[in-house]
């Protein structure tokens, strides 16, 4: 793997700490938005936007939601947005799925919470970046994933593979992370890697940390497999493009 860098260690209170790094092109092969598309890239690691409480009370819903279904594999998933969730070997619409009994397991709180978490790490990554709040877009897939050390068993449990946001997705121009659990004392492994040509830049998960990044191929990344216990997170993505653009989940 090289030289591996920790950017952050679990038991730090990083107030802000940003790296830039050079674009990369994959930009030049999409529309560019002024004011929005990156000019300026890098990586981002902030402990002062999101509270530990906070996050545990965003963590409480990710396991209501994902206790109704949940991975044969080590990857479970929960889309608030589209409904997708997590059950056995494929996906369900939770929405579709439970109908009705939504309403027993999310409430109005928990999405407007959901809301408002959104909006400080958008606003955080365009005061960063030096861009426009208002011309960023929430993406798809934004959703809440749940990894152990289950085995894989299908391709969708694999999620241990270098890869580039912007290269997968497309619409992405902006990535966040917001970790709901401890590195080191709810699981082992499962850190964050940066993959650069000379050396692997880590961030080590806490409870309330968000880790943010512009999604070209500057910050190819991976996660480490988890050796033990869960890691909760949510992946919230903004793109530049309003054609891409998602609303907030409702609880209809």
């Amino acid at each position: 793997d090289g030289v591996t860098e920790v950017l952050a260690h679990r038991n730090d209170n990083l107030r802000d700490k940003f790296i830039e790094v050079p674009c990369s092109e994959d930009y030049d092969s999409h529309k560019r938005f002024a004011g929005c598309t990156p000019r300026k890239c890098g990586r981002g690691v902030t402990d002062a936007v999101i509270t530990r409480e906070e996050a545990e009370r965003i963590r409480r819903i990710a396991e209501r939601g994902l206790a109704l279904g949940g991975s044969d594999g080590g990857a479970s998933i929960l889309d608030l947005h589209s409904g997708a969730l997590s059950l056995g070997k494929h996906f369900v619409n939770l929405y579709r799925y439970f109908g009705d009994k939504i309403q027993d397991i999310f409430t109005e709180e928990d999405f407007a919470l959901y809301r408002d978490v959104r909006q400080r790490i958008q606003q955080r990554i365009a005061q960063v970046f030096g861009i426009s709040s208002s011309a960023m877009y929430l993406t798809k897939p934004t959703f809440f994933s749940r990894m152990n050390s289950t085995g894989a068993k299908t391709t969708h449990d694999e999620y241990w593979h270098p890869h580039v946001d912007k290269v997968t997705y497309g619409s992405f121009d902006y990535t966040s992370l917001l970790y709901l659990s401890d590195y080191s004392e709810d699981f082992g492994g499962g850190r964050f890697v940066f993959m650069d040509a000379d050396s692997n830049k880590t961030v080590e998960p806490r409870a309330g940390r968000v880790s943010f990044f512009t999604s070209g191929s500057e910050n190819l990344h991976r996660v480490e497999k988890v050796q033990w216990g869960t890691r909760f997170a949510i992946t919230i993505s903004f793109t530049c493009d309003p054609e891409h653009g998602i609303g907030d989940p409702l609880l209809a």
